[in-house]
Parts: structure tokens; sequence; C-alpha cells
């Protein structure tokens, strides 16, 4: 039968028409096919994660955090963020938003315009790999954004070289606290006692289920597993239907994440609290990568899953279980005939655990940048935050408490469930370069997932790796 496999290709999607064959997605040359994302490609999630660091400048940009015009109110128009009165300005606006999301944010950005007599944003938009690796230099050059987003993972190693200002002022003018906030979102904005980045929303991982599947393995499609023992139980069932019901993906994306949330689950972290030593491969993380071994073992799971085989899998009824992220909502309601649901991830471990990253706002450290610029991007900031519900339609939970509540959000049920996930997700620890370890992490879940090394040793190979990276690291930015 044919089935639909949502592609994106350069920030477009389309719904392609094919038959698969019945071992399709299972080898390494599914790498040619993608299924739907909002927002990545896998290359773009590696630079998310810190992987386009290289094209950074060690060099401190513009005039540095000392005279920070972000700051101060004293020049400009003097608003706090809630209104402007200052001249004409129009603002660049960078981000990667080259999928499914970039209609919502260009929507968001018509309709401030249109209320604004004096302030004009463009809205520029990049590759999220060609934003982090140009960003830096156009700010070097005084040409780059005056406003932009960024993810949570690169917020300090931007604070680090300098190419971002500290906002701790801005947050304060736009009267906005931690009580405003989920704690752990509005923490993760800060490095080194000073904020960066204020946050707009968070895209947690969550547990996909597709209902056709679970109704052929005898399972009751509107109660998907959410502890440890209903989960083997239903990929028991599912197994003597002869469906491999939870393909585990020996990618970071979305395998790795995968082990992360559980790594967490079973009560433990992937760094120690300073972020200097990876600590992944103690007993938390050695039970979350067996977890996942045992289902490629115990036959669950095929072995050697191609790179998002496991989502083209599900699209097409041969997969039940994925644990994929948020963005992924808007992408499967577009395929045709796709019974799904989507909920907080089964709680494996001991606690309950999820990864989850995080846009913010951040403002450049251009030279000589017009204080009425900044006042203008304050209004912006603030104004798309209020608004952040709109921009929830594209597969976002909004980081404020107030939009979270408010009835529009929850008439968004896909993400209102997910959104409960929130007092429990985790992030990477404010760390410049800290991304640059993703690569071991991933290299460390496929020595296990592909049975190529038991998992304690895998996971030992991997954290001796990674330390030296951190180390590297630490010297790299004087962390």
């Amino acid at each position: 039968m044919a089935k639909c496999i949502v592609v994106t290709t350069q920030g477009r999607r389309a719904c392609r028409y094919r038959a698969l064959p019945e071992n399709e997605g299972r080898v390494a040359s599914m790498d040619r096919i993608r299924p739907a994302r909002n927002r990545h490609t896998r290359r773009d999630f590696m630079v998310m994660g810190g992987g386009a660091t290289a094209g950074l400048i060690l060099a401190g940009c513009g005039g540095g955090p000392e005279g920070n015009p972000a700051v101060s109110d004293s020049t400009g128009s003097g608003t706090g963020g809630a209104s402007y009165s200052g001249p004409k300005v129009q603002l660049a606006f960078w981000n990667g938003f080259t999928g499914g999301d970039g209609p919502f944010m260009q929507q968001l950005v018509k309709d401030f315009n249109a209320e604004q007599k004096d302030i004009d944003v463009k809205m520029v938009v990049l590759e999220w790999v060609d934003f982090y690796a140009k960003v830096p230099q156009a700010v070097s050059s005084g040409t780059g954004p005056d406003v932009a987003i960024m993810h949570l993972n690169q917020l300090a190693t931007n604070a680090a070289r300098t190419v971002i200002l500290p906002l701790d002022d801005v947050a304060e003018n736009l009267k906005l606290a931690e009580s405003d906030f989920n704690p752990i979102v509005w923490q993760g904005g800060e490095y080194n006692g000073q904020r960066y980045g204020i946050p707009l929303d968070v895209h947690p991982l969550g547990f996909y289920y597709n209902k056709k599947v679970m109704e052929q393995g005898g399972l009751d499609p509107e109660s998907p597993p959410t502890t440890n023992d209903e989960y083997m139980a239903a990929v028991e069932d599912l197994k003597a239907k002869g469906i491999e019901g939870s393909w585990v993906s020996p990618f970071l994306f979305t395998g790795g994440l995968q082990w992360e949330s559980l790594v967490w689950q079973f009560g433990g972290d992937l760094y120690s609290d300073d972020g200097t030593e990876a600590i992944f491969n103690e007993q938390a993380g050695v039970d979350a990568l067996t977890w996942m071994v045992d289902l490629v073992e115990g036959g669950y799971s095929p072995k050697n899953v191609g790179q998002d085989a496991e989502t083209i899998a599900f699209q097409n009824g041969k997969n039940a279980f994925l644990w994929n992220g948020i963005w992924m909502i808007n992408a499967f309601k577009e395929i045709p005939d796709l019974e799904w649901g989507v909920t907080q991830l089964p709680q494996i471990g001991t606690e309950r655990a999820a990864w989850a990253s995080s846009h913010n706002f951040v403002i450049t450290n251009k030279q000589d940048q017009d204080p009425n610029k900044i006042d203008a991007s304050k209004v912006f900031v603030n104004w798309v935050i209020d608004h952040s519900a709109e921009w929830a339609q594209s597969g976002q939970v909004p980081a404020q408490n107030s939009v979270r509540e408010s009835a529009a959000f929850n008439k968004l049920n896909e993400q209102s469930a997910l959104a409960e996930q929130l007092p429990y997700v985790h992030f990477p620890p404010p760390v410049p370069g800290i991304g640059d370890v993703d690569t071991i992490i991933e290299r460390g879940v496929q020595e296990g997932v592909l049975l190529k090394s038991d998992p304690q040793q895998a996971l030992d190979d991997a954290a001796s790796q990674a330390d030296e990276i951190l180390a590297e690291n630490a010297e790299k930015y004087q962390a």
C-alpha cells in the first residue's frame, strides 16, 4: 500500500506517496528519506548542540558586556519594553525557522508590524547550521541581527564569546521574573550568574503511539503504557502478533534523546554539577542503555535501525511506540489515515524525566548598537512572548505560565499534553561548548544499541572521550 512520507527540503514540506518494502528503513541507506520535522534536520540538531562552535569568533565582538546598551533606559525611548516612543527604526530579526514553524513566526512578525507605527521588524531566516556559523561574524562586523532566537544549549557558548548581551535589566524592564515561568525554563537562560536569554518556548521529547498498530497487537489504542511494567507487557503483546513495537534508534536523534531521558529517569545525570566531568557512565546511564539494548535483543525492535527509520515505520504502521519531539505534532497531522496520539514519556525508571530544549530571545552585541533599537527590541520580545499561544500552534509549549494557562493554548490538545512534562524536563548545563559532547554521546549509544559493545564499556569509552572535550573547552573558553 502506498504510504505518505512527509519530507522537508530546504524548509518546504510535501507529502510524497510511495510504496515501502516490508524491511525498508532498517539500514543506513534510509538516510536519504526524512520524515517531517517542523524545523530540524539531523545536521541542524547537531549544530544546535554546539557543533558549529568552530565557526564562532574567539575574539570579543563589539564592545563586550561593559557599557552594555541593553541594561539602561538612559537613552532611547526609555519605556522599558511596554511601548516604544523613539524615532523610526528597523530591526533585523534572525532565526532558523525554515520548516513548518516559519510561517507561524512570520505571521507574528506581520501582526506586530501592523500594530507599530515606528518599529519595522524584518525577519531573516537561515538554516540553523548557517545561522550559528554566521551570527558571530555578522555581529562582529556590525551587520548582524539586532534581536535573534537561539537554542538553550547555545547561550553559554555565545555569551562566553560576547556575541550576545546580558539581559538581566531587560527582564527587569519587561517585568519578567522566575515566578512568571517554570523555574527550570527560566534558569536555563542564565550563564555565570547573568541572564542571556528570554525564554519563548520549550520543546520536549514526547511519547507517540500508533493506534492502529496497538489494535493489531490486541492493545487498547486509547491507553498507551505509562510505566515500565505496562510498557514491557505492551511490547510483549505486540511481539506475539509479529509486531516489533518499539524501534530503537542508535542515533542521537532520536535514540540519544531517549537515552538521556532514561538516564534522568533512573536517577542519574549526564555531567557533574559544574559541567566539568561526564558521569553518564555511572549506574543510571548503564541501566538506561541496558533497557534500550534489551528491547533490541528481546526482538521488540529490529536491529540496525537506520536514521529516522523508527519514525518512518511509525508513519507506515510498522512501529507502535515512538519517542520523538513535540515538533512532530503538525507533521503527523498532515499524514492521511495516520491514527495516532501523543502523551508524556512513560516512567521507566524511578523518576519522571524528559529531555527538552528551548528557544530563547537574545540581543546581540553589535558595535555601536543604536540604543533606540535596543528599546524597540525589548518591545518586540515582550509582544511575541505575550502572543506565544499563537506560536504554540507551530508545535511548541509556551514558556510563560500565563500563556500556558490560557484558553487558546488549552485548545491545543497535543501541546497541552506535553506541557505537563515541564516540571521535570531537563536541559544541558550552561557550559560553553557543551554540545560538542553530543557526537560522543551518540557514539556511545550506538555502540550499545548496535550490540557492538556492552553498555558499561560503551559508556566508559564515551565518558573518557567526553572528559577530554570538556577539559579542552574549559581552557578554550576560560570557563
